[in-house]
Formats: structure tokens, C-alpha cells, sequence
């Protein structure tokens, strides 16, 4: 299963400098990396990404990723936290995610169909 990471746009590029990634400031506060699979992906991108541009969408594949976790978070949902770096080698794509004419995020095709 496809699963997926946001990263804003300075986060990106230090991810893409470095090959690697602790995450973002609430992933290094909380001790893991924060996580979405597609369905869970809009409500993420509206609660705490509502209204920034230049945001990266990272495409990850569950199975096998070592260190992941499901675990109960918004409305008692099971999300994907990863509690280990994040590494290049660990993203299948990555790509811009761009803000439709409704002012909210469009990720595109997920390809997870």
C-alpha cells in the first residue's frame, strides 16, 4: 500500500540535500514521522497544511518499510508512523502538490488504483 509523507518546501530540500530526513518540526517533537494513506491524505493537507504552497508530496510503500507503525490518531483512525529517518531510498516518487482554483490542495493522481 502506497502511503505518504508532505514535506514544505525548505523541508524538501534539506531531505533531498542530506538523503535523509527526521521529518518536520512536529515529527522531531513527536518522535516519529507523521504519515497518510490516500484517504487520509485531504484531511491532512486541510488541518495542517490549509492555504501554504510549495508543498512536496513523497510517495512511500508500506509493506516491508521497516519501523512502521499503525497507530490510533485522528478521529481514532489507524495513521502510518515511521519511527526511524526517512531515506531517499525509501520514496518510489515525489512530486508538487498544487492548489486547485478552490484554494485547496490537489495531489493528483496517487496511483495507488
Amino acid at each position: 500500500m502506497l502511503i505518504f509523507k508532505v514535506f514544505r518546501a525548505d523541508e524538501f530540500a534539506a531531505f533531498t540535500q542530506g538523503g535523509r530526513s527526521g521529518g518536520a518540526a512536529v515529527d522531531l517533537a513527536d518522535g516519529y514521522i507523521h504519515l497518510s494513506t490516500a484517504e487520509q491524505l485531504p484531511g491532512t493537507l486541510a488541518k495542517h497544511f490549509a492555504g501554504e504552497e510549495g508543498l512536496m508530496l513523497l510517495a512511500l510503500e508500506s509493506d516491508g518499510l521497516d519501523a512502521l507503525r499503525w497507530e490510533k490518531s485522528r478521529g481514532g483512525a489507524l495513521f502510518p508512523h515511521l519511527y526511524r529517518d526517512l531515506a531517499e531510498d525509501d520514496v518510489l516518487w515525489s512530486r508538487a502538490i498544487t492548489v486547485g482554483p478552490d484554494g485547496r490542495h490537489a495531489p493528483g493522481d496517487l496511483g495507488c488504483g
